[in-house]
């Protein structure tokens, strides 16, 4: 029986309810007998800073780097709004992405039928709708230097933040993004701004010289990202993958995950290269905040987590068959009406977070019978 290691960091907000509904549906996995998973809980974000002064210690991230997988909630809230940017919540989950050298970022933006309605596009423009953002995690904007606030004297202050890319770091998230599009529907967009940024200049090349050299059987168009973001509001099913660099991939994944009625749906995967024995380091997390205004309360829709421990499956584990298993029960149980809070719809059923949880759970149950 496989053995893997999980390491869970529920975070703030909302983050300890929804990675308790997680823990629930990988108990049952390892219950299933085919193969066994082993949890520990560390602590990231505004909890790490309350007890170590941090973002995240040395010895979770110590426990991080030796998981098979990390399992992420959310961070932050106006708790720690005062406290020193470097020890910020944000903070400890940049540290886990450079750390753990997490440069693909993996953003699957998809509209369950039942839930075409609560889109605010037309359902003819949503229903359906399957698009994966792979966007490169570890370059651009929020890690070039310098970076730096200046005092200019007079009561004038500049802010720099640097766009920095080299090839090597295009042509790893543009393989990554030709790969994912050869078991999909084989179309990549790449989308920068070559018209104003030398980044984006260089941006067009690499992935164009990439797509040239090793992927001629994939569909390859350019894309600048401001119309990439129009286009994803105008006609999203167009799209079948979308490549682009850390900022615009930020931006764009949040206007897609709209489009499917609730960030609370919408999982995502962190992954790093791919070592000699095929393993690789890698974060799932909801695309979701910690959203503190309704932490504790029991309204927290835990889909996008759950969501995030099937792309574990699915890229961790190859466990494709237990993906698919757990994606037909979610899809089901939203197909028998219920509903928590952001999702909720007139003639529906509303649930709590464990509710849902509990839905879920039974589900699969009775897809196992």
């Amino acid at each position: 029986m496989p053995n893997y290691n999980l390491f869970l960091l529920p975070g703030d907000g909302i983050g300890p309810e929804i990675m308790a509904e997680a823990e629930r549906i990988i108990d049952w996995l390892s219950g299933r007998g085919d193969v066994r998973f082993e949890c520990s809980h560390g602590l990231v974000g505004g909890a790490a800073y309350d007890a170590h002064g941090v973002a995240i210690s040395e010895d979770d991230m110590a426990r991080a780097l030796a998981a098979d997988a990390v399992i992420f909630g959310a961070v932050g809230g106006p708790k720690w709004d005062d406290v020193p940017y470097d020890a910020r919540p944000e903070a400890g989950l940049l540290r886990l992405r450079k750390d753990l050298k997490l440069f693909a970022n993996l953003r699957p933006a998809i509209c369950y039928p039942a839930l075409a309605e609560a889109s605010s596009l037309r359902r003819e423009l949503v229903e359906g709708l399957d698009i994966m953002i792979v966007r490169e995690l570890t370059g651009g904007v929020y890690f070039g230097e310098p970076k730096e606030i200046v005092d200019l004297g007079n009561g004038q202050k500049r802010g720099i933040d640097t766009q920095v890319y080299d090839t090597y770091e295009i042509e790893r998230i543009a393989r990554v993004a030709f790969d994912l599009a050869r078991v999909r529907r084989g179309k990549v967009i790449s989308s920068e701004k070559r018209n104003v940024m030398k980044s984006g200049v260089l941006w067009h090349e690499v992935v164009s010289d990439v797509h040239q050299a090793e992927y001629s059987d994939v569909t390859l168009e350019h894309m600048l990202a401001d119309n990439c973001g129009m286009q994803l509001v105008r006609n999203p099913k167009q799209f079948d993958v979308i490549v682009t660099d850390n900022l615009f991939g930020d931006m764009l994944s949040d206007v897609a995950a709209m489009l499917t009625g609730s960030l609370g749906m919408l999982p995502s995967a962190s992954l790093g290269e791919t070592d000699a024995g095929g393993k690789r380091k890698a974060l799932y997390e909801p695309v979701h905040g910690s959203a503190p205004d309704i932490a504790g309360q029991g309204k927290a829709n835990p889909i996008a987590m759950i969501g995030s421990l099937t792309m574990a499956l699915r890229y961790s584990f190859n466990m494709s068959a237990e993906a698919d298993l757990l994606d037909t029960a979610i899809a089901n149980v939203l197909g028998r009406g219920l509903r928590t809070a952001d999702i909720m719809q007139d003639g529906k059923t509303l649930v709590s977070t464990h509710e849902m949880g509990d839905a879920i759970l039974a589900e699969l149950d009775l897809l196992t019978e």
